[in-house]
Order: structure tokens, then sequence, then C-alpha cells
């Protein structure tokens, strides 16, 4: 039995109740709407403006942008203490207002990031799951368009955010949703003045550490199931021993992922990987204007080197007030990771550029 000092280890209870809100997720939605109910008066006009999403691959600096954003006073977010109980958020932070945030520590990722219960974290995915249950099927398109309607999902999800607005006393909504980089144009149709930011890294020095993780995160998962339940009952799929690639529409590719996987063969399963999604990504940016409009490209590594001009421009497209305190809270502590090295040979390495030189150009010329 893994012990309390594990990064991998998950309270009992906790896992108990993981697994009960997944098993009866249907419940769940119905308690989440009898709060919705019982909260008409209260959310009825609270308006939905410039939700904020923050979608690229895992390891891009989606989850240090999330937490710059939710660092804004106007800003509500879900957070780490609010798992498992997604679905009522303003009443889980009723009941749980007394409890002090837990102590500081770093997340089992082990990117000298900290983390307390009251952390942002990225747990939406769960309504979304539970509203589309392909959503995570490699073998189906988990794209979701323009076109896509769910009527009874769009209702829920508004009034979703206007409850975490209200518990939290903000104007605003953030999130890090890396699995909405399919369903933009969905977002898109729900709120028109959505804003987007998207992260986008060497594709070298991200795969490196995609597969660092991955390698981790299934070493923790046979050294304690239930972290595999916590990842898979709360919407990711990104690594670890239920990894699942994303399918983008892209049957063939998906398809060259998982043999390569399958095949032992990491380095390219995550360069095909890298450059069907952000190729995909491209493609979107170039023909559809009203997503270029809403999007910011951040380029992870340029983020590292020069981060209060980069958190600028991202605070800015976000239409976030005051920026500069944010600014000097967080630029003074972003630098390029150095507690690793990337463990890539030089054929491996050329490899990456050769399956991926296109896409970078693509998003060079996106980044001038």
């Amino acid at each position: 039995m893994v012990g309390k000092d594990s990064p991998f280890y998950v309270p009992p209870v906790l896992d108990v109740l993981g697994r009960a809100v997944c098993r009866f997720s249907q419940s769940w939605l119905w308690l989440g709407k009898l709060e919705s109910l019982a909260l008409g008066p209260q959310i009825a006009d609270r308006e939905i403006k410039q939700p904020i999403y923050v979608c690229g691959l895992a390891r891009s600096g989606s989850t240090l942008l999330h937490e710059v954003l939710a660092a804004h006073p106007q800003v509500a977010t879900h957070r780490i203490k609010d798992y498992p109980f997604v679905s009522t958020p303003y009443w889980w932070r009723r009941a749980t207002a007394a409890t002090r945030p837990s102590a500081a520590r770093e997340r089992p990722h082990r990117d000298k990031m900290m983390i307390t219960s009251d952390s942002p974290d990225a747990l939406e995915e769960m309504l979304w799951m539970a509203h589309f249950p392909h959503c995570h099927d490699p073998h189906h398109d988990n794209r979701l368009g323009a076109h896509d309607r769910n009527p009874p999902f769009d209702r829920y999800y508004r009034n979703h955010l206007r409850k975490l607005m209200l518990a939290e006393s903000k104007v605003r909504y953030a999130a890090k949703a890396n699995y909405h980089l399919g369903r933009l144009e969905y977002l898109l149709r729900l709120f028109p003045d959505a804003r987007f930011v998207i992260p986008v890294r060497d594709p070298e020095s991200h795969i490196a550490s995609l597969m660092r993780q991955h390698q981790w995160f299934a070493a923790g998962h046979r050294e304690s199931p239930p972290s595999l339940t916590v990842m898979q009952t709360s919407g990711h799929f990104e690594f670890g021993l239920d990894r699942r690639p994303t399918n983008l529409g892209n049957h063939e590719r998906v398809q060259q992922i998982e043999d390569a996987w399958s095949r032992g063969h990491e380095v390219r399963g995550w360069a095909v990987y890298w450059d069907m999604v952000y190729n995909y990504l491209a493609d979107l940016l170039d023909c559809n204007a009203a997503i270029r409009k809403a999007s910011v490209v951040v380029s992870f590594d340029d983020l590292c080197v020069n981060p209060a001009n980069e958190l600028h421009r991202v605070l800015d497209h976000c239409a976030l007030p005051d920026p500069r305190p944010i600014i000097e809270k967080f630029a003074p502590g972003i630098r390029t990771p150095d507690y690793y090295s990337s463990g890539l040979t030089t054929a491996e390495s050329a490899m990456i550029r050769s399956e991926t030189a296109a896409t970078v150009r693509r998003f060079e010329m996106l980044l001038q």
C-alpha cells in the first residue's frame, strides 16, 4: 500500500467519493440542476462575459498560464478542492468554507510547481464527459464544431459557470481545458466573446517532457491504482496507464500514434501526435477568422525568456484590467526548465524535427 508521503497517494475517502461520483454521474448532474434551480434568482442575471480557455497539449505551459489568469481578482476557476463534487460548485464551496487550505507541496509532476487545495485545477472536463460519452474515445471523432448541438449541456454548462462565479464573487471565468482544442468552434458558438489562450512549445523539449511525465505517471499508477482512478474520473488521459490520443478527425494519424506507442516507439508516437494537434490548430486559425481573433498563441519558449512581455500579451488579450500586479507576482519566477535533461538521442531529435518541421514553421509565422 502506497504511503502518505508518496506524490501519488490518494486518501481512501477521496478515492471512494470519486468512484461514487463517476458511477452515479447522472445523480450528481441532477443535483447540479437542483442547485441551479435553488439559486435561480441569484444567477439569472449573472452575465458570462469573455470566458477564458487555456487550450493546448499537456506540458505546453497551460498550467502556468491558468495559474496566472486565475490569480486575477476578477477571475473565478475550478480548484483542487472541488474534486469530485464539481457539479455543485456553490453548495460545495459553502460546505467547505471553513476548511483551511492544505499545506503547499510540489505537485506529482515533479516540475517545481507548488500546489494547495486552493490551487486552480482543470476539472470542468468532468461535465463534458458526463454529457458527451465518446469525447475521450480515440476511435471516435472527438471534435465539437459550430454545428454540433447539445441543448441540455449548454444550459447546464452556462448555469455551472454562473454558480462558480457566484461562489467566488467574481465576474469572469477561466479554465485550463486542454481537450477544448477540438471544441473551439463549439465554445465560440456558446460564447461569441470567449478568449482562447493557445500555448505552443518547441517539439523537442515538449516531447521530452511528455515522455518523462508518461513514464513517471505510469509508474505512479502501478504503485497507487487510486491515482489512476482520479485521473480517469477527472478527465485526464494525457499520460499514464490510460493514455489516449485525442481524435481530431484524422483517424489514420490516430492509428499511427496508437500503433507507434503499442510497439514501444514512444518518440515517434509523440512526434506524430504533436504534429497532428498543432497542424490541426494552425488549420483552424488559418481558415476561421473568428477563432483567430479570439485566440492568442503563446510560445512557451518566449514565455520563459521574456515572461513579463508574454504575460502582458496574454492578460491584454483576455481583457483583464490592471495586469501589472499579476505580472510582478509571476514573471520573476518563470524561467526555462532546468530540472531534467531531455534524454533524447541525436537520431530521435532529428526524427522529431523532420516530423514537425512544417507545423513549426506555421506557428513561427503565426507568432510574428
